[in-house]
């Protein structure tokens, strides 16, 4: 099996998962992950994933649970620089009770048994987790190198779309960034006026701006992608 990549040709998000796409057919996986390593329990898994193609509803129920943090996957990458290969046990976290009621077990989901995980860093070093899931076993030998340096190309593009990010940020203004902020909270254009002691159309024109300038189509297009790239 040979997976290339021309890294000069790859620019957008896009192709980014259309690479992530071949990466998984042409390795067996069904699945794929990245997102920023945790480094505290109180981050959310929906402001640590960067790209993924996992069932939305198997996202809002991880993020809801609080595994990712101190799941085994985590743990083990934040222990070894090699790939860490597993079963279901490496997304669950056991039952526990901690002042917010019961950390529950999430049902596996049969198209996701088997995970391949490798622990990436940017060029400033910051640490990143990139997951393959599906029903095939555990790699080995050359193919589990070609895996790893595969997940290596991919994120070396990936992270020129983080340097893109920053640039976005600088255009942004601080009040684009807050009402971003704030509906990605869930609150309504009535109610980021009052927190900003600015008027409805404002925010409104502050939307409008931010989406343009984020190459987005609407609004909720706009706070995923400001929250892909790390804006907000």
């Amino acid at each position: 099996m040979l997976f290339d990549v021309n890294p000069g040709s790859v620019r957008t998000e896009y192709e980014i998962l259309h690479l992530m796409r071949r990466l998984i057919a042409c390795f067996g996986y069904s699945h794929f992950m990245v997102a920023r390593l945790p480094m505290a329990e109180e981050q959310r898994f929906a402001e640590c994933l960067v790209l993924s193609n996992w069932p939305a509803e198997l996202v809002r129920q991880f993020d809801a649970a609080a595994i990712f943090p101190g799941s085994p996957l985590a743990e083990r990458l934040r222990r070894t620089k090699l790939p860490v290969t597993g079963g279901v046990e490496l997304l669950q976290a056991a039952e526990r009770s901690d002042g917010r009621g019961v950390i529950r077990q999430l049902q596996p989901d049969p198209e996701m048994a088997r995970h391949f995980a490798v622990l990436l860093h940017t060029t400033s070093g910051d640490p990143f987790v990139a997951v393959l899931s599906g029903r095939r076993e555990e790699p080995a030998g050359a193919e589990r190198a070609m895996i790893y340096l595969a997940l290596v190309q991919v994120f070396e593009c990936l992270e020129r779309t983080f340097e893109a990010g920053s640039v976005i940020r600088e255009k942004l203004s601080s009040r684009e960034i807050e009402c971003l902020r704030w509906a990605a909270a869930g609150k309504s254009s009535d109610e980021i006026a009052i927190i900003l002691g600015i008027s409805a159309y404002t925010v409104a024109s502050y939307f409008k701006s931010a989406t343009r300038k984020l190459d987005a189509v609407n609004r909720m297009q706009a706070i995923a992608r400001a929250m892909r790239m790390k804006l907000i």
